[in-house]
C-alpha cells in the first residue's frame, strides 16, 4: 500500500468508530432516572363543582361603555348557564378561552330579559347586575355567536329560566331576589370574596344611545 492511500484508510476507520460510538449512545439501556424534584398534583377549584351545566356555548362578549358611548369587547370564550344543586339558583358565567378570566358572572333572575340585537340575528343584548370585576355593577351586555341557532338557543334558555322564576313568585314562593345581597355576593363571587360593600353600588344606569339598548331594564333589588 502506497503512502498516499494511508490517510484515506485512516479517515475511513475514524468515521466507522464515530458511528459505532453514536449508536452506543442511542442504545436504550433500560435504566430509570429518578426526577430531582417530585411534583404533587394540586386540585384546582373553579367554583362550579356544585353546579350543573344547563348550557355551554362558544361566543364573543361585549359590554356597553356608557362614558365612551360605545361597545367594548370583553373577550372570546365559553358562556355557561349553571344551576346550583342545592339552592337551584342559575347564574351566567363566561370565561376567556385562553386565560380563563371571568368576563361575566351574574344571576339569571325573573326580570332578566334577553332581546335580539337590532340588525344582527346572531347577537342578543340584556341588562344584568354583574360581579365579574369583583363588585356589583349594572351592565349592558351584547353576546355574539357563530350561528343563528346558537343565539336562539341561548335566548330561549334564559327566557325559560326567567319564566320559571316568575311563576314561583306568582305562586307566592319566596323570591331569591328579595334576600340579602350578601347571599348574592357569596354565590356570584367565584374567587370566594364576600365584600358586602359592593352590594350597595349597583344602581340603575342609562345604557346610552345605542339602538340595541331600547329594551326594558331588569329590576334589581340589589
Amino acid at each position: 500500500m502506497s503512502s498516499a492511500d494511508q490517510p484515506e484508510h485512516s479517515k475511513q476507520e475514524e468515521e466507522e468508530a464515530a458511528g459505532a460510538a453514536a449508536a452506543a449512545e442511542d442504545e436504550d439501556t433500560g435504566a430509570e432516572v429518578a426526577p430531582i424534584v417530585k411534583l404533587q398534583e394540586v386540585a384546582v377549584s373553579t367554583g362550579e363543582e356544585d353546579e350543573d351545566i344547563l348550557l355551554d356555548l362558544k361566543c364573543k362578549l361585549y359590554r356597553f361603555d356608557k362614558e365612551g358611548n360605545q361597545w367594548k369587547e370583553r373577550g372570546v370564550g365559553t358562556v355557561k348557564l349553571l344551576k346550583h344543586k342545592e339552592t337551584q339558583k342559575v347564574r351566567l358565567v363566561m370565561r376567556q378561552s385562553k386565560t380563563l378570566k371571568i368576563c361575566a358572572n351574574h344571576l339569571v333572575l325573573a326580570s332578566t330579559s334577553v332581546q335580539e340585537h337590532t340588525g344582527n340575528d346572531k347577537s342578543c343584548v340584556w341588562h344584568a347586575t354583574d360581579f365579574s370585576d369583583g363588585e356589583l355593577k349594572e351592565e349592558l351586555f351584547c353576546i355574539r355567536f357563530a350561528s343563528v341557532e346558537n343565539c336562539k338557543t341561548f335566548r330561549e334558555k334564559i327566557e325559560e329560566i326567567a319564566e320559571s322564576l316568575e311563576k314561583k313568585v306568582e305562586e307566592g314562593e319566596e323570591s331569591e331576589e328579595t334576600k340579602s345581597a350578601t347571599n348574592l355576593l357569596e354565590k356570584l363571587n367565584v374567587g370566594g370574596s364576600k365584600d358586602e360593600e359592593g352590594t350597595k353600588e349597583a344602581a340603575a344606569a342609562d345604557p346610552g344611545k345605542d339602538e340595541s339598548t331600547q329594551q326594558e331594564k331588569p329590576e334589581s333589588d340589589k
